[in-house]
């Protein structure tokens, strides 16, 4: 066993930190679980028909994908992906979209830049997420979607990502109604990003103090003003377990509403599944979150 440096963060030494925030540490049928949502997105997308795809912004990437209920107006779920903001594509994150339609949601999907491929920065990934759910409150009438209705979730990278929007001054900032999001679904996300700048993730995010501070939800709960689900695994790595565990309590202690998850023997990859599952763990919270059901079948 090699020997332990000296500590970088709490009682990590840097090898143990780096591996901390590094699922595949953690997860060794990732690969397989990837190939699996990317197939299972080809499925549902067969089955429902390709989503209306629609521009939010100026650059090439800022577009997103809308799944329909046959119901209108109805109430939308807006699910930001993960990928450890460096990878992942709207289309292969559809999976979710037929249990929401099938409870007369829509099921919105966007898409962002990668991380590396603007000079590192997080904050042009967090505007584009804001300018993202900004359009779908302003235009949800246009798709059959309620204004008012608005949900939002999102997975890992993704997770912190929506946990930026759900504390972001929405009135200062883009000149909305601080309350324009109904519910939130944080799942697996960062939310104290002093760790993940200590770890080897900072080789390819560009991080500082500002960024730090600005994206960094734990610090920003007054900002907050939706109920929200905060869910891991615990198969996952032990910080984002503990991130996830303490952004709860901080939310709880803000005097917030907040609902810990806990998916017993679920590692990273395989919780998000529960998601398109109206009896998974994640499904069927985010539907009660929603005031929605299924239909149920008796056999």
């Amino acid at each position: 066993m090699p020997e332990k440096g000296p500590p970088v963060f709490l009682d990590y030494d840097q090898a143990a930190l780096d591996a901390a925030y590094n699922q595949a540490a953690y997860a060794p049928n990732r690969e397989q679980l990837i190939k699996r949502r990317i197939g299972d997105s080809e499925t549902v997308r067969r089955r429902i028909g390709e989503p209306e795809r629609v521009a939010y912004g100026p650059a090439e990437i800022e577009r997103l994908d809308i799944y329909r209920a046959a119901r209108a107006p109805a109430p939308i779920f807006v699910f930001i992906h993960g990928g450890a903001w460096r990878s992942g594509h709207s289309k292969d994150f559809a999976g979710p979209a037929e249990m929401f339609l099938a409870a007369g949601a829509h099921y919105v999907v966007p898409d962002f830049a990668w991380v590396q491929d603007v000079g590192g920065s997080l904050m042009v990934l967090a505007n584009q997420v804001r300018s993202a759910v900004a359009w779908v409150y302003r235009n949800a009438t246009q798709f059959g979607g309620d204004p008012n209705g608005l949900y939002l979730g999102g997975q890992s990278s993704g997770g912190h990502l929506a946990a930026v929007a759900l504390t972001t001054d929405w009135q200062c900032d883009l000149g909305l109604p601080d309350d324009i999001i109904k519910g939130g679904v944080c799942i697996s996300g960062m939310y104290d990003l002093t760790p993940v700048q200590l770890s080897a993730r900072n080789t390819y995010v560009a991080f500082d103090d500002a960024t730090v501070e600005a994206l960094s939800p734990i610090r920003h709960l007054d900002r907050l003003h939706a109920p929200l689900i905060v869910a891991c695994g615990t198969c996952e790595t032990p910080e984002f377990q503990r991130q996830n565990r303490e952004f709860a309590a901080a939310v709880k202690a803000a005097g917030k509403p907040v609902q810990l998850l806990v998916g017993e023997n679920y590692n990273h990859f395989e919780l998000p599944e529960t998601l398109g599952n109206p009896y998974g763990l994640l499904g069927r919270a985010a539907l009660e979150l929603m005031g929605l059901t299924t239909h149920r079948r008796a056999f």
